[in-house]
């Protein structure tokens, strides 16, 4: 009888313990499937932020070019034609500042600060 006691006794407390650890296992399945799905959507925004910073240099670094290749121009009609060559300067030089301000907005996509300090999962 004592045997069959402590086998039945030894079977439950096996159960319990057995769906306890399923249920911790349950959790940490669901924790790590958030944790997943945070890193993936964290991976897009970067991915995302890339290519419109990309697309941000790409067109200030043209218009910067322009901006100071009419510039150049200006320099070289001052001694033939200074009224051209001064009003060239002066467009050149406003279009070649627009244009930085454009590369400068793309440098700070780029760079958004330092990441927060992860969460710790354990």
């Amino acid at each position: 009888m004592r045997k069959v006691v402590t086998l039945v006794l030894g079977f439950f407390l096996y159960g319990v313990s057995v769906h306890a650890q399923t249920g911790a296992t349950q959790m940490a399945d669901e924790t790590m499937k958030r944790t997943i799905m945070q890193l993936e959507q964290d991976l897009y925004e970067v991915k995302l932020n890339l290519n419109q910073a990309q697309n941000q240099l790409k067109n200030g670094i043209l218009v910067a070019t322009i901006g100071y290749s009419v510039t150049i121009l200006g320099g070289q009609l001052l001694g033939s034609n200074p009224e051209w060559g001064r009003g060239l300067l002066y467009a050149g030089g406003a279009i070649g500042i627009a244009g930085t301000v454009v590369l400068v907005k793309g440098f700070n996509k780029i760079s958004l600060g330092p990441p927060a300090k992860p969460r710790s999962a354990f």
